[in-house]
């Protein structure tokens, strides 16, 4: 009995403010006096920070251009009945001010599932962060797009890096009745988490030699080593376009970076005139009801243009001044009653 006593008090927590919740502490009273101010002032910075943002995205340049090519009157429509690929046609539009740089241009696609859980778990991890033992045995999360017909493995596989947007742009401004070409800037769009951490290269010079008895995905049209012609830094796993894609984007109409436009006569923007935007059509949307545009846009300090985030702002801040004006008008009316 004794023994048991003395491990009971051996398991009790130490006699101290702690331990036994005697420490001091403070409960806010909240009264009329401190909430309808307190409802009040919050509604007020918050329609502060709302007409901020509302503004500051208002301000924001942008410019959307559609060319799936459905309509017979769009200068795409040829290319999106052919099946041929490289089928080229040319969008031209006008700016009527300076876009102010620095310029970003995106291509957005419509209807496209991105988020599509068995669509964004074909991938092999282990393959594109350059392990060469998954180069020839690729995982089966890949399939359908793991092995070709002769049973070759196909690097990168899965659906995502098969499905890799391939349509291409060159922009030109028309000066004096001549094409001048705009530079564009295709270094650094990707994150840097997945350039520097997340995809890697084989360590294996050259390049080309780690695909050896391998092919590439059956939609593209060279294989990874060769993404990038003009740059060969620029291939492989850690190519800026592969790198865009394979991000997935979480809504099914979104935007993907393609380049900036920071360079030369351009540095400080789009000057006012007539454009010429030339379009390599390769990637079908059709069959899925999709839709394809380009964005030429600039950015603030809060980001891309969206104004969602001003109105939400504004929304809340207006909720808070409401109530308080409520709870003020009850207030008055059950503490200072009408005197007879």
């Amino acid at each position: 009995m004794k023994k048991q006593e003395e491990e009971e008090t051996a398991n009790r927590p130490d006699n101290t403010a702690f331990t036994q919740q005697r420490l001091p502490a403070w409960q806010p009273m909240l009264s009329a006096g401190i909430v309808i101010p307190g409802f009040l002032l919050i509604g007020l910075v918050f329609i502060g920070i709302g007409v901020t943002l509302f503004v500051t995205s208002q301000n924001i340049q942008m410019l959307e251009m559609d060319y799936t090519g459905v309509d017979k009157t769009s200068p795409c429509y040829k290319c999106s009945e052919t099946t041929h690929k490289n089928c080229m046609c040319t969008l031209d539009f006008s700016v009527s001010r300076l876009v102010e740089g620095p310029v970003f241009f995106y291509y957005g696609l419509s209807n496209y599932f991105q988020n599509y859980r068995k669509y964004g778990v074909s991938k092999d991890f282990y393959q594109l962060s350059g392990d060469l033992t998954y180069f020839t045995t690729p995982s089966d999360d890949c399939l359908p797009y793991q092995y070709d017909s002769s049973s070759k493995p196909i690097v990168p596989c899965g659906s995502v890096a098969n499905s890799m947007f391939n349509d291409s742009f060159t922009l030109y401004q028309i000066v004096n009745g001549t094409n001048k070409l705009v530079p564009f800037d295709g270094k650094g769009i990707s994150w840097w988490t997945d350039y520097n951490i997340k995809y890697r290269n084989p360590n294996v010079t050259p390049l080309k030699n780690a695909f050896n008895n391998t092919v590439k995905p059956p939609y593209w049209s060279k294989p990874a080593y060769e993404l990038d012609t003009s740059d060969a830094s620029n291939n492989g796993f850690i190519n800026q376009d592969f790198l865009v894609w394979m991000r997935r984007a979480a809504l099914p109409d979104f935007r993907k970076l393609y380049r900036r436009i920071t360079e030369g006569d351009y540095a400080h923007g789009l000057p006012a005139g007539n454009y010429s935007l030339n379009i390599t059509y390769n990637y079908p949307v059709i069959p899925f009801d999709g839709r394809k545009k380009v964005v030429i846009s600039n950015v603030s300090w809060m980001g891309g243009k969206n104004q969602f985030l001003g109105i939400a702002y504004l929304v809340v801040g207006s909720l808070c001044v409401f109530m308080s004006m409520v709870m003020l008008i009850v207030y008055a009316k059950f503490k200072f009653p009408e005197e007879d």
